[in-house]
């Protein structure tokens, strides 16, 4: 499965528990998360990659998921949908 796939299916998940989503295309800053959302007036960020990939995130997304975090939002990175669903039961 793709990584678009991937962002589909959790882009479609969130949305159907009633989040506010957005699939970043393009920024004005470099290594900004793939989908950035508000669930339960939580801001999340999350970095979408392929399971083969899940372990290769740059210097930069890290950076920006920490940042998130340091904001007091909530960040991850997400290979498929059962996590993204786990996660947010424990938040």
């Amino acid at each position: 499965m793709s990584e678009a796939q991937i962002q589909k299916k959790i882009i479609d998940y969130l949305e159907s528990l009633g989040a506010y989503t957005v699939k970043v295309i393009s920024s004005n800053k470099k290594g900004v998360p793939d989908i950035l959302c508000c669930y339960n007036g939580k801001f999340i960020g999350i970095e979408v990659k392929r399971p083969k990939t899940k372990k290769n995130t740059s210097a930069l997304q890290e950076y920006n998921l920490k940042k998130i975090k340091d904001a007091g939002g909530i960040s991850l990175v997400a290979w498929e949908v059962d996590q993204v669903r786990d996660f947010l039961l424990h938040i």
